[in-house]
């Protein structure tokens, strides 16, 4: 099968953790030992969130008198995705000796008038209590939000389009190389009036840009990878429950944390819609599984996997 694995930023860096690039690198050892064995049976696609990387560099950046302005959030998108992908590609060159690898930079197609720009939603960098958070969007002029217990920043996040790279993508796949790539939603660009491409102040949604990626490739699944065993339903309530199998459209009908699972479920649900081939929300821990149908939430036209008829 062609897989595509969206991991979440917790397989980089823990929530709590010291962002020290050691605790990454080690994280990322402990990711590749499940990605390893998936590309030793499938044909792999791998992007990454970046959100606590890229917040704490916009940090760093705002805090920098050397600086006349901070670097852009395309900018530092493009930061982050260089170093996760040379972590992810060595470790992954030293788990697969004589297999090809390749991170790749690559750019997301949005568009300048994503109503996105006026409504920032999107979570980036560390949690803070509400009076830190306050006096940073005081000082540094951010949107800040309630994010659960804690408060973080927030950017615009617009729809992604398409992934301007994705004929190379393709192209690396046919010669069996395992692609990293679209990391944290991919940089944001638009093309002004004479279609060149320029970069965005806002950071793309790295799920609903893996699942239009997984589209364009052809993909046969679609993982979003995590730290929680499967969606819930009514979670945080006495009610709560897993949901193991299901469809679009039963998953359509309950609400879920627009800054956590709301989106990964979104875009599980338009690749199965557009495809009609299955997605997945689970542990990292547990792909193999996942694929397997025996963990994980399962998402299929039919609510079955492996796919089979209902006539």
């Amino acid at each position: 099968m062609r897989v595509i694995v969206a991991l979440g930023g917790n397989a980089v860096l823990k929530r709590g953790q010291a962002p020290d690039a050691d605790v990454q690198q080690a994280n990322i050892r402990t990711a590749v030992k499940t990605l390893a064995r998936l590309a030793l049976e499938h044909e792999l696609v791998i992007t990454h969130g970046n959100g606590p990387q890229v917040g704490l560099l916009a940090v760093e950046s705002a805090a920098d008198p050397n600086l006349t302005r901070p670097y852009p959030f395309d900018t530092l998108g493009a930061q982050t995705q260089g170093m996760i992908g040379y972590w992810m590609q060595q470790a992954l060159q030293n788990a697969l000796p004589g297999r090809q690898v390749l991170a790749m930079v690559t750019q997301t197609l949005v568009t300048a008038v994503d109503p996105a720009f006026e409504n920032p939603t999107k979570f980036v960098g560390q949690v803070y209590d509400q009076e830190a958070a306050e006096k940073l969007a005081a000082e540094y002029g951010w949107t800040v939000r309630q994010d659960g217990p804690h408060w973080r920043r927030v950017v615009p996040s617009p729809v992604p389009r398409r992934i301007v790279e994705t004929r190379l993508i393709r192209m690396m796949i046919r010669e069996g190389v395992v692609v990293i790539c679209a990391g944290g939603g991919g940089i944001p660009v638009v093309r002004d009036e004479r279609g060149r491409l320029t970069g965005v102040e806002a950071v793309v949604d790295k799920d609903l840009t893996a699942a239009l990626l997984a589209e364009a490739l052809d993909c046969d699944a679609f993982l979003s990878l995590t730290d929680v065993p499967r969606v819930m339903r009514a979670f945080g309530t006495p009610h709560q429950s897993e949901i193991a199998h299901t469809t679009p459209h039963e998953l359509r009908a309950l609400e879920f944390p627009a800054g956590s699972m709301g989106p990964k479920v979104e875009a599980a649900c338009r690749f199965v819609e557009t495809t009609g081939d299955m997605a997945a929300i689970g542990r990292l821990d547990e792909a193999e599984r996942i694929l397997e149908g025996s963990a994980g939430t399962i998402v299929t036209p039919n609510g079955r996997w492996p796919l089979t008829s209902t006539l």
